[in-house]
């Protein structure tokens, strides 16, 4: 209830400052400003943008079931790891209705790496051996009732560096902060919506068996973003964005046996990226 609380909140301060946002008047604009050049338009233009990202994730409940366990591991830690690996980027491409509104299509590719070792309250049942064919569950078997919980390599670990993937549809706005007398240069205030599909491709080992899974479904997120664009030519600009959504994967695959076991896990995240885009 809390993490939808807080989404929530975020969608309503991006609606608020999208909405309530309007184009500079006349007698508002920068000194310098000239009458005698045309505002830049681009309604009914495509463009493409794309860059990197920082991300931050709130605490964790992760649920792990299968043939032999079904357990809770609660206030899980993770964090992202960007530079390690791959890069984490954005791709979006976007086509622009007017002057304000924008629809964009887009791929946000985080990492997300459960922290290892770290100490957890864990709740449900192990039995000695787990899954299908079977697993040893070694020292871990029992019934737990809140207990901590050390969570080692023998153990598990999760991540999604391979991606944590954002698949997402989205509505933008952008309003006219300045801009400069010739008309080349721009500074514009930019929020919007988005929604979509979560498709993870999940390293994780339970008792030291698991798999670099397939890509797959996972579950679905939906985000509110807010920023800021310069446009340093007609056709050029860069972009910074601050972007807070809501993700609940319900099918993470784990051991690869993905007909036995599974995870599941929603979770806040708050992205910080950057872009450089294209219109044309």
């Amino acid at each position: 209830m809390k993490e939808r609380f807080f989404l929530l909140v975020i969608i309503y301060l991006a609606s608020l400052l999208s909405a309530g946002a309007s184009p500079a008047s006349d007698s508002s604009r920068v000194t310098g400003v000239s009458d005698n050049f045309p505002e830049i338009k681009k309604s009914g233009k495509w463009f493409v943008q794309a860059g990197f990202n920082w991300s931050d994730y709130s605490k964790t409940d992760i649920r792990f079931r299968g043939n032999g366990y079904d357990f809770t591991l609660q206030n899980v830690k993770a964090q992202d790891q960007p530079y390690k690996g791959s890069l984490q980027y954005n791709f979006h491409v976007g086509y622009s209705l007017n002057e304000k509104y924008s629809v964009i299509l887009g791929w946000d590719h985080m990492k997300y790496v459960m922290d290892v070792p770290q100490q957890v309250p864990i709740n449900g049942f192990i039995e000695s051996s787990v899954s299908n064919p079977s697993i040893s569950s070694g020292q871990y078997q029992g019934v737990y009732s809140g207990e901590t919980i050390t969570i080692n390599p023998d153990f598990l670990t999760l991540e999604y560096t391979d991606g944590l993937n954002y698949i997402k549809l989205g509505a933008q706005r952008q309003d006219e902060i300045w801009t400069s007398a010739k008309g080349k240069s721009s500074l514009k205030f930019t929020g919007g919506l988005s929604g979509g599909l979560i498709i993870p491709r999940a390293d994780v080992r339970l008792f030291t068996v698991g798999d670099n899974n397939k890509l797959n479904v996972a579950g679905w997120a939906a985000s509110a973003n807010a920023g800021l664009k310069f446009k340093f030519s007609r056709d050029l600009y860069f972009q910074g964005n601050l972007e807070g959504g809501y993700t609940n994967l319900n099918n993470v695959h784990t051991t690869g046996r993905n007909e036995v076991d599974k995870a599941s896990h929603h979770f806040l995240f708050l992205q910080n990226y950057w872009l450089f885009g294209f219109q044309f």
